[in-house]
Order: C-alpha cells, then sequence, then structure tokens
C-alpha cells in the first residue's frame, strides 16, 4: 500500500463527498421558498440511499468479477472488501477507499438526477426510485466503463465520469422529469435566494478537483494535468456562457456565470486527464455556448421538463465532454492513451466513443421510464395541485426554511 496515493485519495474522497451538500444548496436556491428543504431533501437524502445500495450490491455489480455486461456478487454487502489492494485499477490502495471514492460518484449522480423533478415529484416515490436506479442503472454502466465491462474493452474513455455520472443522470433525469411533468404546468423556475446559490456552487466547484483529480487514484502528472484541466474549463465554461448570454440578452448574470462554469466543468470530466491545456479551454468554452443555447432556446421551443435544467448542464454537458474527449485525447498527454481524431484523423477512435455516449444514453432513459412506470402502478410520482399550491416543505416535511410570523407582523405594523 503506498502511504501518499492512499492519502492523496483520502482527501479527494472528502471532496467529492462535499460536491452533495453544494448541489443541494445550489438546487435549493433556485426554487420557491416554500419547497426549499425537500429540494435540499432530495439531494442530501442521495447520500443515505446511496450508501445503503452502493454497499449491500452497488459496488460488486460494478466492479467485482463479472462478465462483459455486470459484475458478479463477489462484493456482495462489501464482502472482501478490506485494506487489501484494490485489483480494479492500477493503484496502490485500500479497496475499501476505492469503494468510498467510487460510492461519491454514485451520491452526486443522485443528486444531480434530482434537480430535474424539484418541486414536482413525491419525497418516498423518489427515494425508492432512486435505490433501484443505483442498481439497476448506474451500477450496470459504471462496470460497463470503469469495471473491465464491454465499453473499457472497446476503448472508449472516460477519466472521471463524463458517461458514468453525467449522461446517466441527466438523461435518466430528463425521463423522470417528462414522465413527472405530463399534465403539470411547464413553469419557468422562480429562484428565491441566489446567494444560497453562489455559496453551493463554490462547493460545487472546488469539490471538483476531488472528483477529478482523485481519478488519477496517484498523485503524479496525469493528477497535476487534471488538476489544470478542472481549473482551466470551470473558468472557459462560465466566459462562453456569459459571451452568449451577453449577445442575447445584454446582461451577465451571477446564475449564468455558476451555470457556465458548471458547464465546464462537466465537458472536461471525461477528458480532464486525456487533453492539453489548450484543448481543456476550448472544450469548456464550447460547453458552456452549447449548454446556454439547450437551456434558453431548445429546452423552450420542445417544452420538456428540466426543472433546474440537469439533463441541459450535465446531459448535455457529458455528451459533448465524452465526443471531444475522442477527439482531443492527446498521447503526448498521457502516454497511456492513442491520439484522438484531431491528431491521428482516426474515425475508428471517435467511432467507438459515440457508439458508447448512444448506448448509455438508450439504457439509461429506457431502464429509467421502465423503473418509473412499474413504481407508479403502486404509487403516484406527481405532486399534487394541493401541494404545488401549499409547497412541499410544510406539507411533506412538517417544517419551513424561512420563518415568516415576525416579518409578517413588522409589515401589518408598517401599514397601520
Amino acid at each position: 500500500m503506498n502511504l501518499n496515493d492512499t492519502m492523496f485519495l483520502f482527501l479527494c474522497t472528502l471532496l467529492v463527498w462535499l460536491m452533495t451538500p453544494g448541489l443541494s444548496l445550489f438546487y435549493g436556491g433556485l426554487v420557491q421558498s416554500k419547497n426549499v428543504l425537500n429540494t435540499v431533501m432530495q439531494s442530501m437524502s442521495a447520500i443515505i440511499i446511496v450508501t445503503f445500495a452502493w454497499a449491500i450490491i452497488g459496488f460488486s455489480l460494478s466492479f467485482s468479477k463479472g462478465n462483459n455486461w455486470i459484475g458478479g456478487l463477489e462484493y456482495f454487502g462489501l464482502n472482501h472488501v478490506g485494506f487489501d489492494i484494490s485489483t480494479s485499477i492500477d493503484a496502490h490502495i485500500p479497496l475499501s477507499l476505492f469503494m468510498l471514492f467510487q460510492m461519491m460518484f454514485c451520491t452526486i449522480s443522485v443528486s444531480i438526477l434530482s434537480g430535474s423533478v424539484a418541486e414536482k415529484m413525491k419525497f418516498i416515490p423518489y427515494l425508492i426510485f432512486v435505490f433501484i436506479w443505483v442498481i439497476l442503472v448506474y451500477s450496470p454502466v459504471a462496470h460497463w466503463v470503469w469495471g473491465k465491462g464491454w465499453i473499457s474493452q472497446l476503448g472508449a474513455l472516460d477519466f472521471a465520469g463524463g458517461t458514468v455520472v453525467h449522461i446517466t443522470s441527466g438523461v435518466s433525469g430528463l425521463v423522470l422529469g417528462i414522465m413527472i411533468g405530463i399534465g403539470k404546468k411547464q413553469e419557468k423556475p422562480t429562484p428565491h435566494n441566489l446567494l444560497i446559490t453562489l455559496i453551493g456552487g463554490i462547493l460545487v466547484w472546488i469539490g471538483w478537483y476531488g472528483f477529478n483529480v482523485g481519478s488519477a487514484f496517484t498523485y503524479d502528472k496525469i493528477a497535476a494535468v487534471a488538476f489544470v484541466n478542472t481549473v482551466i474549463a470551470a473558468s472557459a465554461g462560465a466566459f462562453g456562457w456569459l459571451l452568449i448570454e451577453y449577445k442575447m440578452k445584454k446582461t451577465t448574470s451571477l446564475l449564468g456565470l455558476l451555470s457556465g462554469s458548471l458547464s465546464g466543468l462537466v465537458t472536461i470530466t471525461p477528458a480532464a486527464g486525456y487533453v492539453s491545456y489548450i484543448s481543456s479551454m476550448f472544450i469548456a468554452m464550447i460547453g458552456g455556448i452549447i449548454c446556454y443555447i439547450v437551456i434558453n432556446y431548445t429546452k423552450v421551443k420542445l417544452k420538456y421538463n428540466d426543472a433546474l435544467d440537469a439533463f441541459g448542464i450535465h446531459g448535455i454537458g457529458g455528451i459533448l465532454g465524452a465526443i471531444c474527449t475522442s477527439i482531443f485525447q492527446s498521447h503526448q498527454v498521457n502516454d497511456s492513451i492513442q491520439n484522438g481524431f484531431i491528431y491521428s484523423g482516426d474515425f475508428k477512435i471517435l467511432g467507438i466513443q459515440i457508439l458508447s455516449v448512444i448506448t448509455v444514453i438508450a439504457f439509461s432513459g429506457i431502464m429509467t421510464f421502465l423503473v418509473a412506470k412499474i413504481i407508479r402502478i403502486f404509487t403516484p410520482l406527481a405532486t399534487t395541485p394541493t401541494e404545488d399550491r401549499t409547497g412541499l416543505d410544510q406539507l411533506v416535511h412538517g417544517e419551513n426554511a424561512y420563518f415568516y410570523g415576525e416579518l409578517n407582523k413588522f409589515n401589518r405594523h408598517i401599514k397601520n
């Protein structure tokens, strides 16, 4: 066991854990004040639900020896998961720490997904869906890409989760959001507190360094490359978003800065340890621009339900980033990979990456639809008109994020 690598991954695991509370605040500030706690609970409950699902069977299905499509039951209930060196990766770290690091990825995936159904989905059916989704959607895809499954064997690359995390959660969120939104009035989100969103966005931004850098699994030159690329991408994505926002609306918003930075971070995630710094800047800037267009124009035109734009940022960003990886990947940056299309002109590398993206999109979408359809047989998924009017915080959780009693008394006093 390498102590330096172990401590390095331990720190990165804590940083990735921080992303889930951060995203809960990011989403919480974007919804109506009467639904803040429900939105935060959807994200934070991911920590609890994923811990159970991952420990019982998710990790085993993702990373134990099985076949090209799914892992086996060697690690069922975390059996055989101790301080021995992980055999899933080429690094000298304990298998137990590797398991925790990957658990954080699964957790943030669920938290991302919740953004598509914020303010619109009943809480208990949501928890049931999440538990099943981890087992039937996330775990198989993780095995295909990172567990030596068929996508990995084809040669498709995903450094830190563009496909496994962002495409699966973004597409699943879109499908679930559309199913929940049928019959509901499509309304533009009404942020009630952008300062909360800012705090959450900063936490997610910081956590992303652990997300991408930790995926090197050892503190070497590739980790350093991933770190620099992540820093560059966050700024480039924000710049691209603000650039087109100013061109279209003559404004530059705080939410635009945060959304653009997230778009840049998402698009560089699959490529962080594979591309040059200039390529990172270009990929992320294009990501910020395209995500802006999808959210502000495509979504409006097609009128699909994606409450807090989880698909618009994570789904689209993940797809774009995965494809750009095969175009800009560089053997000079990372000598363990081939040169990408822009350097080699090899359509095969690009074709393999596109095939993996299309497959994961289809699998995530179809499985999400089937799981939600089955759950809906036993219990409604969508909130009722009464819940929509009154707010989910008080009706579902019996508490409110804000206490308005004294403020209302003060307002009445001023009027009198």
